[in-house]
């Protein structure tokens, strides 16, 4: 890379970086949510010594999530602490207060920290200003002398900065002054042990915080945060109620806001406010000859005023299946048609979704009902068992790891599956559905990797999707199967779109495609555009080596029609691009993405474009994965990377992205004849400097 391209370089990443804060801080200015639900003080203050003692808590835990999950934890945990130790608990957001009077609390509060790390180490956007503050400390030894706190990160390992921004804020406020209860935890998505990383860091901060502020334990009671009343519906008006609406904002008492002379929705559209863009174009991508399916869609953005970035991020609302729906109903004795409302039993607390609504709407839209169940849920519902033996089994379970794993998460069960299968199919009569709310997650977005180029489709929006279905086979129960939620959805729309019959089995689910009040007809569903800085070099000579095998090609899809389309607008300046490689894997050919495109796009960028493949399910050959591939390229790839060479990897994190690095650690140290703990802090550089990019999960 010569001087001129890494002072471009580094001018993009400053703009970007300013780009997607304001971005964040944009969204958070003009975000539209009912007003109970954005409820905190009831002054309306931000400042947080003020919200404590206008609502006389005693505890806060605060979140900040990219996704979610750092929410849901730091829900579960407030809760544990109410219904334990009887203390007066805030649960919130750190985007919703101002923290200048952190060291002014109150002595006998303390305050729990939920963070998530996103992308390369960084803090979640709602977060950013959080991180400001504590940078910005003055006399920062004694800024925070008066706060005591602890600390839960959720992370992953696979990244090169696991759980940074809970490390760094929590280096920040020691240095601070701050008092650490307890160790840091580290939630690790990497290894799919979230769950038991918090259970595990809960039992000892749990004593901690009984030590610190000698409290008395008690048997844990659910005591209801949010009130469920009951509505009839003569008495409602019924334009005002949710069915499922994405936001309030499409509900039939509300106009969305529009702009008349270009003729189009205007957002900005976020995870509060969805647009709902049209599925134009579906298309299956494998072959008759695999039993697995891949979705291709198109969504049409023209409506509305989203614009993208190659290489960003598209945003899906799933909706629960009529399976799903149905069975969760039967397991808790619910009333899909029986109307409430929610009012919060004081002005810290959250609603969870736009009310009035109805049973069957929170089911279908707004609750995670097939998402994993974990111990902590199988506790809480001890107390809620409908017998002695029921009460027995969850006791033993909530307790025992090993026998958890066992008998509940390798089976894929859900809470509705759970609960039935633990009482033997009978239904559970007396758990409060305030407590369901309170316990199960919301019902999030799926993010997926835009495989379209904004320079050649500016007004549509592809997203490549494997359908996501695993058989659970078990001597001890039947077989069943377990489903992703969004990826069906999209299957069934494209099933619908292309007239054609479903060809997997009779366990296949189904889902009320046209919506809430029709809302979602003509193939529509909740979508954002999520911003990224997973990008393509801005100089165009800059080589470029991507290595994405599975749904992992889908950004380098976006990549190469980004590249094509530049050339076609340049095509009178004999321009030259630099060498592109394309890295990728699947089974075999009746799996292969896009196989079609590949040699047009190979003809529109000559030499400059060469991709490889490798198989690794095909009969009597050898199994060749992508970084076999790179090791039969080291050459070439060392040449390039002394050129200034980009990387890119997308796709498994868990796995692939881990192999892939150890290759090219491996690469990089034969080919530079230095060891691999050099090479190893030589690919650490090329992260810090954006020169090697991962999208992976």
């Amino acid at each position: 890379m010569d001087g001129v391209d890494g002072i471009i370089l580094s001018i993009f990443a400053l703009l970007v970086t300013i780009y997607y804060k304001f971005e964040a801080i944009k969204a958070i200015l003009y975000d539209e949510t009912e007003e109970s639900i954005g409820a905190i003080s009831s002054s309306g203050s931000r400042d947080i010594t003020t919200v404590i003692q206008e609502n006389d808590k005693n505890y806060i835990v605060f979140y900040g999530s990219q996704t979610g999950t750092a929410e849901d934890y730091a829900k579960m945990f407030a809760k544990e602490l109410v219904g334990k130790f009887s203390l007066k608990v805030m649960c919130a957001d750190v985007e919703n207060f101002d923290f200048e009077t952190l060291n002014e609390l109150p002595k006998n509060v303390l305050v729990s920290f939920f963070l998530s790390t996103y992308g390369e180490g960084d803090f979640p956007d709602s977060a950013v200003p959080f991180e400001e503050f504590l940078l910005g400390l003055d006399e920062p030894e004694q800024s925070l002398n008066r706060l005591r706190f602890s600390m839960f990160g959720l992370g992953n390992s696979t990244y090169e900065f696991f759980n940074n921004a809970a490390k760094k804020a929590t280096k920040n406020m020691i240095n601070s002054g701050a008092t650490l209860i307890g160790k840091v935890g580290e939630g690790d998505d990497g290894s799919a042990t979230t769950d038991e990383d918090y259970l595990a860091w809960k039992e000892l901060i749990l004593e901690d915080i009984k030590d610190a502020l000698a409290l008395q334990e008690h048997e844990q009671v659910y005591e209801p945060s949010l009130r469920y009343d009951t509505l009839i519906a003569n008495t409602v008006d019924m334009d005002s109620v949710s069915l499922g609406e994405p936001s309030k904002h499409y509900l039939p008492c509300n106009k969305l806001p529009f702009n008349n002379q270009l003729n189009i929705q205007t957002g900005p559209f976020n995870h509060n406010f969805p647009y709902l863009a049209p599925i134009v174009k579906s298309k299956e991508l494998f072959s008759n000859e695999t039993d697995r399916s891949c979705v291709h869609a198109e969504f049409d953005i023209s409506g509305s005023n989203i614009k993208y970035s190659t290489g960003d991020h598209l945003a899906v609302w799933p909706s629960n299946s009529n399976e799903a729906v149905k069975e969760f109903l039967l397991a808790f004795n619910l009333d899909e048609d029986e109307m409430f409302t929610l009012k919060p039993l004081d002005s810290t607390v959250q609603l969870p979704f736009p009310c009035p609504t109805t049973v069957g709407t929170a089911v279908r839209y707004y609750l995670e009902i097939t998402g994993p169940i974990s111990r902590q849920l199988f506790n809480a519902l001890i107390q809620f068992a409908p017998n002695a033996d029921v009460k027995q089994k969850l006791s033993q379970l909530s307790k025992d790891k090993t026998m958890f794993a066992e008998k509940v998460t390798s089976r894929y069960y859900n809470i509705a599956d759970a609960a039935l299968h633990l009482s033997d199919n009978q239904p559970w009569r007396t758990v409060p559905f305030e407590f369901l709310i309170e316990s199960i997650p919301a019902l999030k977005p799926r993010y997926y990797s835009i495989s379209s180029s904004s320079s050649s489709e500016k007004q549509m929006v592809h997203i490549t999707a494997i359908v996501e279905k695993s058989i659970v086979r078990d001597k001890s129960s039947p077989v069943r199967s377990a489903y992703g939620m969004t990826t069906n959805l999209i299957k069934n729309i494209e099933c619908s779109q292309n007239f054609e019959e479903k060809t997997i089995d009779e366990s296949d689910i189904s889902f009320d495609i046209d919506g809430p009040r029709d809302l979602f007809q003509d193939y529509k569903l909740p979508v954002f555009v999520r911003r990224s800085t997973f990008k393509l070099p801005s100089n165009p000579k800059t080589p470029v080596i991507m290595i994405g095998p599975g749904t992992g090609i889908a950004p380098f899809r976006g990549f190469i029609r980004e590249r094509v389309k530049y050339l076609e607008l340049q095509a009178d300046s004999n321009l030259t691009l630099g060498k592109h490689l394309l890295f990728y894997g699947c089974r075999n050919d009746h799996d292969f993405l896009y196989q079609k495109e590949w040699p047009a796009y190979a003809n529109s960028l000559g030499e400059s474009f060469q991709m490889f493949v490798g198989y690794s399910r095909v009969p009597d050959t050898p199994k060749k994965y992508v970084q076999h591939l790179l090791r039969e390229q080291k050459e070439e790839i060392m040449k390039l990377l002394k050129e200034g060479a980009f990387i890119y990897v997308c796709g498994d994190a868990k796995g692939m992205s881990q192999d892939v690095h150890a290759t090219l650690v491996d690469i990089v140290a034969e080919g530079m004849s230095i060891s691999e703990l050099e090479a190893t802090d030589m690919l650490k550089m090329f992260k810090t400097s954006g020169k090697y990019q991962e999208d992976v999960w």
